[in-house]
Order: C-alpha cells, then sequence, then structure tokens
C-alpha cells in the first residue's frame, strides 16, 4: 500500500510538472493568449533589481531609467542636465557636454557622454547593488542599502539635483581632478566646487562640516540623525545661480505628475507637470524645475519666469522656480482615409494599379503556406495588416466594395488565427514583467522587450479599420478584448497597476517615447522610428473613437500631440534650438539620452536613414507637413546624403535597390509639393513593404486636389483634416464613427454636418 501511495504520489508530481510546461491558454472572448510559453520559446527576461514594494508591480520597462531593473550594473541615467550612475563604489554624477564625433560619412555625431562625474558614497559602509525603490511620472528612487545600512538616491528629468539620503556616517565626494572652492559661497552647509569648466555644489544639513582631504576628495562630516544631501551642477559659478540653487536645494522631490486634458472644442490639448517635494529643513521655497525647449518654447505661461539654462544634448534646459508648470498644444486631427479620386489626371492609372494589388492581395500581409511553421514576427505581419486596410480603404473610396471586402476578410482572417492561439505564431502574457509579447521574437521585442509600440501600432489600427465596417467583430466578447490586451501593453493610463505599467514606452517628461526595453547602452535611452510611434498614437486615437472608449481617444491625442511636438525639437530641429553648427544633417535618425546620429541600428544607407523617420506614411501622417519648406529642404539633402555614402563604398553584400522606399519620400514630399511628388514617383519602382502602388498615388492625387494640409485650422471632433490648395480653396473632412448625426464646427467658422459611420467633406 505504501508503494501504492508513494507511487500515486510520484505521478502526481510528475503530471504537476509536464502540465506546468505546457502552454496554458487563456479565454478572452473568441481569442486566446497564452500564459506560458510554448515550448523552445523563451520567456520574457525576469527584472529582479527592484524592492519588494516594485516587486508587486508590473515592471516599467522602455523607460529612460529600464536599466536600473534588468541590469546588475545598470548603465548611466541621463536625467537631463545630469547623468547619474549607479556604482558599487557609489553615485556617479556629472554634468554632460558637447562632443563632436566625425563619421567615415563626411558628417557627425552629437554626443553629451556621462564621463568625469563626481563620486558620492558613505563613508561608514559600503553602497548595496541598486535597485529601483520608487517611479513617479519623471523621477525615480534608487535604493543602494546594504543590510541595515541605507543609501537613496532621487533624480528626476530636468532637475539640476540629485537628492541623497543615509542612514548613518559621513559622506565622502571623489572629484575626476582637483577642484577649486568657490570662495564667495558663505553658507557654511554649501561646498561648491570648480571643477575645470564645470561647477558643481554640494548641500549639506545645518552643522555639516566640509573637510579637503586631498586635491580631489572632500568629506562631509554629517550632523547626528540628519543623513541628507542635494548634489547639483551649477549652470555658471556667478553668485546668483549658487544662490539660486542653494535656496530650493532642501525641498527634496517626492512625487512628480503629469495629468492631461483635451478640450474638443478647441482641439487644445492641455498638460500639468506638479512637483510634490519635502522640505528637509528652513523655509519652503518649492522646487526648482529644468524646462526642455518643447516644454518652454512658445510658452507664454513661463516665459517671465525662466532663470538660468544648462546646455544639453536637448538644446537649453531653462530653470523655473515652480512646483507647478502647465504646456498648450493645438491637436491638428487625424482621418482613417481620405475621398476617391473620380475623375482627373491619374485617376485611371489609379484605377489599373488597383486592380493589379488586388489580384495580389494574399502577397501583402507575409504568410508561408504552412500555417504551423508560420513563423513572421508580430511586426512584419503588423505592417502587412496596416498595408492591406489601407488599400481597401482605397478600393472602398474608388467604389470597389467587392475588393474592399476581400481584404478586410483576409486581414481578419490572419489577425483571428494570431488571436487564436494556436500555431508558432501567438501571443504570451508574461505576468512576472506585465507584459504582452508576440511569437516569434525579432529585434528583440521578446528578449530585451523593444519596440512594443511600434509593432502594437499596426495591429491596433489595422482593428480599427475592421471595426469601422464590422462593430460586432470588434466587441469585447469577440476580438476587440485582445486587442485592448495590446492597446493595455503599451498604453495603460492608470499608475501603480500590477498587470501592466504606466504608458510602458512613453516619457511623460521628455514627450518622446523610448524603443529599448531593457537599457542596454552606455548613451540612454531612445528612439529610432518617431513616425512609427506617433502611428501608434493615431491608432489610439481611431480604435478609442470608434469602441466609444473616450478616455482612449483622450490619451491617444495627448500622446500624438506631445511627441510630434518632441520631435519636432529633438528629430528634425525645425526650431532651430537644439542641433549646434557642427552637426551636418538636416535631421536626426537616432535621439538617444546622450546621443542623436544620423543612421539606423541596421544600415547607414541615407535613404533607409532618413526614411525610418517617415514611415508609414498614412492619414495620420500630416503632421509632418507642418513645414513645406522644410520638407523640401528634407528631401533636397537625400541625394548629397547618397552621394557621400556611395562615396565611401562600404554598400553591403546585398544592397537595396537603389531608389529603396522612394515612394516614401514622394508621399512626404507631396505634403509640400504634390506636382513635384507625382513627377519623380515611379509606379514601377521601389515599394516599402507597408505601402501598395495603389496607395501612393491615392495619396498623392487627393492631396494635389485637396491641397496639402493647413495644420492652423482645427476642429471641434476627434477625427478630421483641413487642406489648402495654393490658390487658398480649403477642403474640410471629418469622420463620424457614431450612430447619428454631428455637425461639425471648423475654427475658421466653416461647419460641416456628418452623417453616422461617413466621411464628411
Amino acid at each position: 500500500m505504501t508503494f501504492i501511495v508513494r507511487a500515486g504520489l510520484y505521478a502526481l508530481v510528475l503530471l504537476l510538472a509536464c502540465a506546468s510546461a505546457i502552454a496554458q491558454p487563456v479565454k478572452l472572448g473568441a481569442a486566446t493568449y497564452l500564459a506560458t510559453p510554448k515550448s523552445g520559446d523563451k520567456a520574457p527576461p525576469a527584472a529582479p533589481y527592484r524592492t519588494e514594494a516594485m516587486l508587486k508591480l508590473a515592471a516599467p520597462t522602455t523607460q529612460w531609467y529600464s536599466t536600473l531593473i534588468f541590469n546588475p550594473k545598470p548603465e548611466a541615467l541621463f536625467a537631463h542636465p545630469l547623468a547619474v550612475k549607479a556604482t558599487p563604489e557609489g553615485l556617479e554624477l556629472a554634468l554632460p557636454s558637447k562632443q563632436v564625433v566625425p563619421t567615415e560619412f563626411r558628417t557627425t555625431e552629437i554626443h553629451y557622454p556621462h564621463k568625469d562625474p563626481l563620486l558620492i558614497a558613505p563613508v561608514a559602509f559600503e553602497p548595496g547593488p541598486a535597485r529601483l525603490a520608487r517611479a513617479t511620472d519623471w523621477a525615480v528612487d534608487i535604493a543602494m542599502d546594504r543590510g541595515a545600512d541605507q543609501m537613496h538616491v532621487t533624480t528626476a528629468h530636468g532637475s539640476p539635483y540629485a537628492y541623497i539620503t543615509l542612514s548613518r556616517g559621513d559622506v565622502g565626494i571623489k572629484l575626476p581632478s582637483a577642484g577649486e572652492r568657490i570662495a564667495s559661497v558663505a553658507d557654511a552647509r554649501v561646498l561648491a566646487l570648480r571643477i575645470g569648466d564645470k561647477s558643481y555644489a554640494l548641500f549639506g544639513p545645518t552643522g555639516v562640516r566640509w573637510e579637503q582631504v586631498s586635491p580631489t576628495a572632500w568629506v562631509g562630516h554629517m550632523p547626528e540623525g540628519k543623513g541628507y544631501l542635494s548634489a547639483a551642477a551649477l549652470p555658471d559659478d556667478r553668485a546668483e545661480s549658487v544662490a539660486l540653487l542653494t535656496r530650493h536645494a532642501y525641498a527634496f522631490l517626492q512625487d512628480t505628475r503629469v495629468e492631461w486634458h483635451y478640450d474638443p472644442a478647441s482641439s487644445k490639448v492641455e498638460t500639468t507637470f506638479t512637483a510634490t517635494t519635502r522640505v528637509m529643513e528652513g523655509a519652503d521655497n518649492g522646487p526648482l524645475l529644468g524646462l526642455y525647449p518643447h516644454q518652454w518654447f512658445n510658452n507664454a505661461s513661463v516665459a517671465d519666469k525662466l532663470g538660468p539654462a544648462y546646455d544639453s544634448i536637448r538644446g537649453k534646459i531653462r530653470l523655473l522656480a515652480a512646483s507647478q508648470f502647465k504646456v498648450e498644444r493645438s491637436y491638428t486631427g487625424v482621418l482613417p482615409y481620405w475621398p476617391g479620386i473620380q475623375a482627373g489626371p491619374g485617376a485611371s492609372q489609379l484605377a489599373d494599379l488597383l486592380k493589379v494589388d488586388l489580384r495580389k492581395r494574399r502577397d501583402l500581409i507575409p504568410v508561408r503556406e504552412n500555417k504551423d511553421d508560420w513563423r513572421v514576427s508580430a511586426y512584419w505581419q503588423g505592417k502587412g495588416l496596416t498595408r492591406a486596410t489601407q488599400l481597401a480603404s482605397v478600393a472602398e473610396q474608388q467604389g470597389d466594395l467587392a475588393g474592399r471586402d476581400q481584404l478586410l476578410g483576409l486581414v481578419k482572417e490572419r489577425m483571428e488565427w494570431w488571436f487564436s492561439g494556436e500555431g508558432r505564431s501567438y501571443f504570451h502574457y508574461d505576468k512576472g514583467l506585465g507584459t504582452m509579447v508576440a511569437y516569434p521574437d525579432e529585434f528583440f521585442a521578446i528578449e530585451q522587450m523593444n519596440d512594443h509600440h511600434f509593432w502594437y501600432g499596426y495591429w491596433i489600427r489595422a482593428a480599427a479599420e475592421i471595426a469601422m465596417r464590422d462593430p460586432a467583430w470588434a466587441a469585447k466578447d469577440k476580438w476587440g478584448g485582445m486587442v485592448d490586451r495590446l492597446v493595455a501593453d503599451i498604453a495603460t493610463p492608470q499608475r501603480g497597476r500590477s498587470d501592466f505599467p504606466f504608458l510602458r514606452p512613453f516619457d511623460p517628461y521628455a514627450g518622446f517615447s523610448m524603443a529599448s526595453g531593457v537599457g542596454l547602452y552606455d548613451f540612454g535611452n531612445g528612439q529610432e522610428s518617431t513616425s512609427e510611434a506617433i502611428a501608434a498614437w493615431g491608432s489610439l486615437i481611431l480604435w478609442g473613437e470608434v469602441t466609444g472608449n473616450r478616455e482612449l481617444r483622450d490619451l491617444g491625442i495627448y500622446l500624438y500631440t506631445t511627441e510630434i511636438d518632441a520631435v519636432s525639437h529633438y528629430w528634425f530641429d525645425t526650431h532651430g534650438l537644439v542641433f549646434p553648427p557642427e552637426y551636418k544633417n538636416i535631421e536626426a535618425s537616432w535621439a538617444f539620452g546622450g546621443r542623436y546620429a544620423h543612421k539606423t541600428w541596421w544600415t547607414d544607407e541615407p535613404r533607409q536613414t532618413k526614411g525610418i523617420n517617415l514611415l508609414p506614411v498614412t492619414t495620420f501622417s500630416t503632421y509632418l507637413g507642418r513645414d513645406p519648406a522644410y520638407v523640401k529642404r528634407n528631401v533636397a539633402a537625400l541625394k548629397p546624403e547618397v552621394d557621400a555614402y556611395n562615396a565611401v563604398g562600404k554598400l553591403p553584400p546585398n544592397p537595396p535597390p537603389k531608389d529603396v522606399w522612394q515612394d516614401i519620400f514622394a508621399k512626404y514630399l507631396a505634403l509640400a509639393d504634390p506636382s513635384a511628388a507625382l513627377a519623380q514617383w515611379d509606379p514601377f519602382g521601389s515599394v516599402e513593404l507597408g505601402d501598395t502602388r495603389s496607395h501612393t498615388l491615392h495619396w498623392m492625387l487627393s492631396l494635389q486636389g485637396m491641397g496639402t494640409p493647413d495644420l492652423d485650422v482645427t476642429a471641434d471632433t476627434a477625427l478630421y483634416g483641413v487642406f489648402k490648395r495654393p490658390d487658398g480653396q480649403r477642403t474640410y473632412l471629418a469622420y463620424n464613427a457614431g450612430k447619428a448625426p454631428i455637425t461639425v464646427k471648423f475654427s475658421d467658422g466653416k461647419t460641416l454636418v456628418v452623417e453616422a459611420g461617413k466621411l464628411g467633406r
């Protein structure tokens, strides 16, 4: 009997072990995702370097500080103007400065490296491994505890300070080279140092005694029970600047919060930044915040309140003595599609191209013949889904409803197959991180948690296009619940959730998204394809509006308008506030915490380097036409960039076509000059894998007929667009996703009645 019982228990344990190794399906309406990866597929990485409280929450991947939670030796955090790095010896703090790095293509990169830092460390104990202890909207707390001994650091975007607390003992300061104490500082709490061409200050508690122990080392003897100090880089060594930073040095950041509000009547998005502080001693003078150019430029509410500025990779960061400030931006609208081209030059050519594209419709979405071996990643599948739905809209507007239905049927088939959880291509929810991932992995989207917003934006838009025509398909008890999971992965608006983090890739203070999930680089986190990020936020607007989710729609509008504004500064520098004279290119394709450059991860080839911040060119892309003169300059720069690249003679073994992505550039140029775009486009030339010839021609003919985007005229609805011809005639468009007619009011006085489910013109 004992043997039988033991054998039964062994069999039960073996059965449970085998069951745990089998991927566990989770039903969600008609869809299924898996709670564990399938055999042979690796799970996302662990993020162990978090405090116990933070381990209970979804991991904040893809942020400027995400290196902290994945890496035992985290890289530097580029908080701007400071860079800080947690090391076994203590906290490194530096003020990065410009380095111009020549490239082999007769251009330059601009670096602001973490270099020559101060090292701040407890004297009484050795710091422990860094762990993320707290994350608010633009600040983080780093725990460097060892047993009962505690060292905590708070650093924040825009802040000139790092706030440090020690559980006991004195604090040691090591300098990168011999420093000179700034003698004019009379406050005994302050150690102000000039080190080369940079100045720093440390602000200790009342009773601190600063002692120089060598030309490159100081000790702050801390009074009992007052283990706090702030360390700052100074904008300059003037007495007024030291006094300003001293006045605010004891207001330690406790919380940072961003709130957004979209007002449809004015088509304005108001963003409010609020910092909460804890006064460690003295008067409550509030915090000192550093504003990026996209926050202070053309912002009348702060114009007369700004103080000294820091040079940074983002341009001038200007100080504001306030606990709150606001930024207001105009939302310029998106549309699901544009009207058909029924007559005029190009209409017959469009009809011919449409017939060809429809005949090849099954090639639009990558797939292998054997679905059980369907190993196309969700990125390429998503691009194919959007490619097909964009073509479906063209077919619909050209009157070919049968062609539209064939395309939408194909899109449904492919999405439903992925959403079914069958085969080798599927979605998995990882509870440890709080994320949805799609297999197979590519571009390290699972292994390093990269690019989720790039990938899922395509899927969300395709789902919204289906929902416009077939609401039942998008119901939560059908396939809509799965789409909502993808939305939640990249754009959860609530803080402190255990299932998904707050706005996973989006940095509310920097104003743009980031792509690296785990933070591997010594130049910080950042992004390459801003246009794919902005397309993802446009997808949220469309999905939210079509499904009646106003909260999501408004979130999408906030993300869309904010990232567009930030990109205009930090990738395109259209206001002339960021790029130095030494930078040779008209735009950056990479922008990271400490570096920007004109290249991509996979190639230096100029056409792809430039195009990666344009594609996918869809009805969400009208923002790119804000400055037609800039568009023309950017396109004109392409030929000399290609010539310089070819002169180096480092072509890859299988070079792309010489006209690679020519459709992307034609569509981009059409935002400024449609006739010139049509003249340069080759209908038999290269086509980017997210587009079709029919959609490209329809785009250019539409702009030739309607005019280029007029982004100065807004409307009181979410889905709209305004275009203006050279003769001044405007075209007004609005889409009504509701069930009853609406009257749309435009800011120039025009009104438009739009029937339910229709595009009004």
